[in-house]
């Protein structure tokens, strides 16, 4: 026999996660990462996966594949930004700020790598290996900021784009977080 707990915690997430025209699955979905994950804010989720083609009628996996694909842009967004730094040589780069773009365009480099191949096991519902990916991805943006703090007053051009970066891909690991719980 169900419990009645577990009969309300049905409810509420087939009313979260059945795609209907009455509700919005992309707020229900954010207000469910985001109360289960700190690294996920309630309305950078919700204005992340509202801008996205065909969001509003994705399903939970669908909105999966969707922050899977936002993180790619903006890796592919923040090397060509960080090529551009470099080409442009804009902040006068000396010494310090040199290497560290460019361990940054390296990192960039492999989670775009990373990021394909966890859309690729993501397809292919293979959530473990996914994660581990996205993961990197999280670990590389973090990486790259933190470079940039290792010498006092330096500051990182790169803030907002790690931050988004991490961000975007801290959506996917608690959209498959969810999708593995069996919620979906």
């Amino acid at each position: 026999m169900t419990s009645p707990s577990s009969y309300l915690l049905f409810i509420v997430f087939s009313f979260v996660f059945l795609p209907t025209h009455a509700r919005n699955i992309v707020h229900g979905t954010c207000k469910l990462c985001s109360q289960q994950d700190p690294n996920v804010r309630y309305r950078f989720c919700t204005t992340s996966l509202e801008a996205a083609s065909g969001s509003h009628h994705a399903n939970i996996r669908g909105l999966g594949k969707i922050s899977i694909h936002l993180t790619h842009e903006n890796l592919t967004d923040t090397s060509s930004h960080i090529k551009k730094l470099m080409k442009n040589n804009v902040f006068k780069l000396n010494a310090f700020v040199k290497p560290r773009l460019d361990d940054c365009l390296e990192l960039y480099s492999d989670s775009i790598i990373d990021i394909r191949s966890a859309m690729k096991n993501y397809k292919l519902k293979r959530y473990d290996e996914a994660s581990l990916l996205i993961s990197a991805v999280m670990d590389a943006a973090t990486t790259c900021e933190n470079g940039f703090k290792e010498k006092r007053k330096t500051i990182s051009p790169l803030t907002k784009r790690n931050n988004v970066t991490f961000e975007l891909a801290a959506i996917g690991l608690s959209l498959i977080r969810v999708i593995q719980s069996g919620i979906n």
